[in-house]
Formats: C-alpha cells, structure tokens, sequence
C-alpha cells in the first residue's frame, strides 16, 4: 500500500462514484408517478401534475429544481419534496392545485441559463392555463434564485408574468458557504479526479457560493461570476415587485447555532495514501489553518485564510459536505489507503440570515443575529418563516409546508 502511485489512484477514484456536495437522495429513488403532461422546454423539462379532480391545469405551483450536477431527475425530485419529510407535493394536490416541477438540462449551469428554463415554464403555464388563477411560481435552494431573476426580468421586460406568489425555499439570496478546506481538497485532487473540482467550479456554484476558490492555493473571494450575476440580478430591479415575496429557512430565526465548533478537526486522514491530511471547520481571524493536504506520494501542503466568520456552525440549513467526502474515501480505504476519521459530518450551508434576505454571511453578528427581532422591513420580502431548529437544507418538513400552505391564495 505505500508504494501506490498517483496514477494507480487516479484510476480508482476516477472509477469510483464521484464526490459531489448535495443534499438528499443523489443516485437511487423510487419512480415518480408518471406525470399528466411532460413539456419539453429550452433547456430542460417540466413535468405537470394535476390537482386532484383537475382535467388540466386550474391553479398552477410552479416549483423549480436546485443545483447539483447534470440534469434534473424526476424521480430524485420526487423523493426530495414528497417521501423524505412531508407530503408537499401530494398535499398541494389534493387541495386542488396543480404541480409543475421545473427540471434542467445540466443543473450546475449558470442561473441566468436556467432562469430561461423558467421562464419558458411560466409562459407555457400561462398559455395552458384555464380560467384566471394567478400562479404560484418558487424554488428550492437555488431555484428560488433562478425563479427570483426570471420574474423580475420578466417585469423589466414589461410582461406580464400572471404570478400572484413568489416563493423560495432556503434559497441563499446573500450566498452559501462551502468550507474552504473542502474547497481546496476538491482541487488538491482535481489531477487524480477533477470531478468534484468541476462541481465547485461550475458557473452555478460560483454564483452561489459566498466566498469561493477556484484552485486550492487561492486566497477566498467572492467570484467574478457572483459578482456579475448580482450585477444582473440589479439591473432588473432585484426581486419581481407584483407577486407577493414569501421565503422558508431551514434555520432557526433566535441565532442558535448548529453545535460545529470552529477550527476543529472535522476530516483526519488515517490511510497512507492520506496520511497528513487534516480538513478543519472555519475560525474566525487572521492566519487561520484550515486545511492539511497530502494526497499518495504529494507533501503536505497547507491551507490558511484570514477575515472570515465562524460560519459553519452559523444557524441555517445544513449539508453534510464533509460527511460526504469522508464515505467516499473511505469506500476505498480497503485497497487504496484513503481511510479518513470524520469527527464533523455537516456544516451551515445556507444561513438562515441568507435565506431570509437580511445580511449577508460576512461576520459572527450577522451570521448569529436573532431574526426573530428584527423589524419587518429589514428584508425585501413581505413574510418568511424560519424553522424552529437547524435542519438539512431544504428538508420539506410539516412545520415549514404548513406556513406555506396557509399562505398560498
């Protein structure tokens, strides 16, 4: 085992199912019952599902996808907004509202190509529509963003999009986070595997990350693609003006955070092949160690960054990013020596003051602010809702569906 080569390695993980940071059910779901209608759209696909006693579509939920790597799939949908917590989708049915589940073609595009992807739905909701109900039209985690941007250019065009509700679903509206040494292992290792390199690169992920790198020695900023989609984003106004803005966070609003201390130990390789490898949660300060990198016959290289908040343990919507990295390498711990120890699995991934549209994620008072008390024209929306506790991002719980449910016309 200690004389493996980098191209013995390469050859395994590139063999292996790839790392990619996502929430919920990523390769096996139970089928989706067969839709009632299929529309194929610019760049990818809405499926309708009628309200129950409906003989088309009456009073529309348009509910776009999130990001994640190559195109959407029903099935995994399906189980993420129907079968793991609450029955939305069923429940939205049986109270007579039809569902339309907005899929893309490849999910880590850029939001403005996959806001054209809404667009398309909306306008074919519109023309398929019978009678006068106004639409309800949202996303999960970044297809609230991409809905977001497709209404309000919508009304910058001057055309009218028939939308009475907005809504997002732990959508990070002032940015997620990633840690960064997770950021800088993806690329450390991208010659052996660039694969979760590519997902951390991907022009979605850039405009949604809060800080981002592009290589493992770059100093964190926020990217040129994020700084161009705001700028986009405020060319059009922002936020569509005519729906009325509802947003849920899968964080709490009274600043408790999730547990996950900062500058502990959350990957520690144990393998020869990782040996000296350490991936740390984020500490606030100066000249901060984040990460350890050694990967087969490579020194150990290390990672440290300055002027950023203790945000993986910030109140919000949770993935569990190192959790993930660390099945994976130890799937291959048998042959190839990558066994890590994970003492942390999950870190913030959407902050609650993010889901909410109240600051941005850039210090320990904005990250822990209480919501709860603050005026309610601290934030663009007209109401949101925040969970009771910090649970997995965009987890459809009874608590969340029923503020929403209560707030659809």
């Amino acid at each position: 085992m200690s004389d493996i080569t980098e191209e013995q390695a390469a050859e395994a993980l590139q063999a292996a199912a790839a790392v990619l940071l996502t929430t919920g059910a990523t390769t096996a779901a139970a089928a989706a019952p067969d839709p009632d209608e299929t529309w194929p759209l610019p760049g990818g696909t809405a499926w309708v599902y009628y309200g129950e006693g409906n003989q088309g579509l009456i009073r529309p939920v348009l509910m776009a996808d999130g990001f994640n790597t190559g195109p959407s799939n029903l099935d995994l949908l399906w189980e993420h907004l129907n079968r793991r917590g609450y029955p939305l989708l069923d429940e939205l049915r049986r109270r007579g509202r039809d569902v339309v589940l907005i899929g893309y073609d490849e999910r880590s595009a850029s939001i403005l190509d996959n806001a054209r992807v809404a667009t398309a739905a909306v306008h074919r909701a519109n023309a398929e529509r019978l009678g006068g109900e106004r639409l309800v039209v949202g996303g999960f985690s970044m297809g609230g963003l991409v809905t977001r941007y497709a209404l309000a250019k919508l009304e910058h065009e001057g055309m009218d999009h028939q939308t009475g509700v907005y809504f997002s679903w732990d959508s990070p509206h002032t940015g997620a986070w990633i840690p960064l040494s997770l950021q800088a292992f993806a690329h450390y290792i991208r010659k052996l595997d660039g694969r979760f390199s590519d997902q951390i690169n991907s022009p979605a992920a850039q405009q949604l990350l809060w800080r981002h790198i592009e290589h493992w020695e770059d100093k964190p900023a926020a990217s040129p693609l994020r700084t161009a989609f705001l700028d986009r984003l405020e060319e059009v106004g922002n936020w569509p003006r005519v729906p009325r803005l509802l947003a849920l966070a899968n964080g709490p609003g009274d600043g408790s955070g999730n547990g996950v201390r900062p500058g502990v130990e959350a990957v520690v390789g144990k393998g020869l092949a990782v040996s000296g490898t350490e991936l740390r949660t984020q500490s606030e300060g100066d000249d901060r160690l984040v990460a350890k990198l050694r990967v087969v016959t490579v020194p150990t290289r290390e990672v440290r960054t300055g002027g950023l908040p203790d945000i993986d343990g910030a109140p919000g919507g949770t993935l569990e990013g190192f959790g993930i990295l660390a099945d994976q390498l130890n799937e291959l711990a048998p042959v190839l020596g990558f066994a890590v120890e994970n003492p942390v699995r999950e870190h913030c991934f959407v902050p609650a003051v993010s889901a909410v549209a109240v600051r941005e994620p850039s210090s320990h008072a904005d990250l822990y602010l209480p919501i709860d008390e603050l005026a309610p024209d601290e934030s663009a929306l007209d109401d949101f809702v925040l969970a009771s506790q910090n649970e997995e991002h965009t987890l459809v719980t009874e608590e969340l569906s029923g503020w929403l449910l209560d707030r659809l016309p």
